[in-house]
């Protein structure tokens, strides 16, 4: 006969497989929230939830919005799985409330993202919505990038495995995990094969939208490429020198991001070369560059993956010598990208899929010219709970997917920490440690 010693360690074990299992098998789609709900008996009746960051101030959104030259611009890009225009929607309703932004455009606009480089392609979709608060002036324009139009097509190789011919094999709980498996499992591996330069290149061109164009230049819809950055005018210069520029990012996300910069960090001091290599007549002014050159560009990384993606990856073409080109006194000062790169990286230590960014490592694995500046925020997105008679659980698929819903994050990249913006929620909620070099 088992005791109660017995048994304890086997429910222990089944559990812990049934949640390693859906999670790795179910990746980052949002259904994902509910698989293992089902078998988690009561949450903590106070939320205790771990909320601490590390590194340096950051001002969020909201302090630029109110300026009077210049736009707040901001850029969202999604990781794993199949994403289709919108899925911002609810995020962007709670950052919309956070920053106290009431109205919005009446229709969002939408541009099939192509390029010179991929003219047979469809790079996937630009949505551009614009939101405001008519009483004090405060507006800012957000950009939602979906790649999934590329990776889409290969995926389709793993269409039969979810058809009537093969799929009624399986047991129904598996038959749902396999699907989300087959859905969010590929895009990593296209990624790391020819896919990953056009899915660079949906992120250039989308950047590209943000620094060139505002919000009554921008069509309302069609296929169109963004050019004209090495004729730029006056008043793009001009928009260029006083708008702000902010990307946010998931999971896969932050390596797209961080990667779509790293080229255009080579792509730059080459144009002359690419543009013979390739038989093109696109560019980048040097009025451009040198407005890119002053830019400080926050990063809002939810669902950090930096470390992990890493894995396996060459170095980029310039590492170890971020003082040279950072400090005005470094003797490579006028070739960075932008004067910071400041990545407020998001982690629940819950997450299976996330990961702080150890010291050194922007040092060793991230471009100069970029000139990172790394802040943790180490966050429990789900709660801990009681399960089975054991506590102390979490649910690693909601420590995955729950971040653009967790109110506390919202407000960190509305206003901040560190600051004296920063929301009450963060001051009562979160601990701030400022690090020093």
């Amino acid at each position: 006969m088992m005791t109660r010693a017995d048994y304890l360690p086997i429910k222990i074990l089944w559990l812990i497989s049934f949640l390693l299992i859906s999670i790795f098998l179910s990746g980052c789609a949002s259904i994902s929230k509910g698989v293992t709900a089902a078998i988690l008996e009561k949450s903590e009746s106070a939320d205790t939830r771990l909320c601490q960051v590390w590194g340096q101030p950051f001002s969020g959104i909201e302090p630029g919005l109110a300026k009077k030259q210049g736009k707040t611009k901001v850029l969202m890009v999604h990781g794993v799985g199949d994403h289709i225009p919108g899925f911002t929607t609810q995020f962007l309703g709670k950052l919309a409330k956070e920053l106290d932004l009431n109205v919005r455009s009446g229709a969002p606009k939408n541009i099939t993202i192509t390029t010179p480089l991929f003219p047979d392609m469809n790079l996937g979709n630009l949505r551009i919505v614009r939101l405001l608060n008519e009483k004090n002036g405060k507006e800012f324009i957000f950009y939602e990038l979906t790649w999934s139009e590329i990776t889409r097509e290969e995926k389709k190789l793993l269409a039969f495995d979810n058809s009537g011919e093969y799929e009624f094999r399986r047991a129904t709980m598996n038959s749902m995990l396999k699907k989300f498996s087959n859905d969010t499992g590929p895009d990593p591996l296209i990624y790391l094969g020819k896919s990953r330069v056009p899915i660079q290149a949906a992120f250039a061109q989308s950047f590209c939208w943000m620094v060139k164009h505002d919000w009554k230049n921008i069509p309302e819809s069609g296929k169109h490429p963004c050019l004209g950055l090495d004729d730029a005018t006056d008043t793009d210069t001009y928009n260029m020198i006083n708008d702000d520029y902010i990307f946010i990012s998931h999971s896969l996300g932050s390596r797209i991001t961080i990667d779509g910069m790293q080229r255009i960090a080579g792509m730059l001091p080459n144009q002359e070369k690419i543009r013979a290599a390739e038989n093109i007549k696109i560019g980048v002014s040097e009025k451009v560059i040198q407005a890119l050159r002053n830019k400080r560009i926050p990063i809002f990384m939810l669902s950090n993956q930096l470390p992990m993606l890493q894995l396996g990856r060459e170095l980029p073409e310039v590492t170890g010598q971020i003082a040279e080109y950072c400090e005005p006194e470094g003797p490579n000062y006028q070739q960075r990208l932008v004067s910071e790169t400041s990545i407020i990286a998001f982690s629940d230590p819950n997450d299976l899929l996330s990961y702080g960014i150890p010291p050194g490592f922007s040092e060793k694995y991230l471009d100069s010219r970029l000139c990172p500046r790394i802040t943790n925020v180490n966050i429990n997105v789900a709660k801990t709970i009681d399960a089975f008679g054991i506590s102390g659980l979490a649910n690693p698929m909601y420590a995955h997917v729950g971040y653009d819903t967790d109110d506390r994050i919202v407000a960190l990249i509305a206003r901040g920490i560190g600051n004296p913006n920063t929301s009450p929620l963060i001051t009562q909620k979160c601990e701030f440690t400022k690090t020093v070099e």
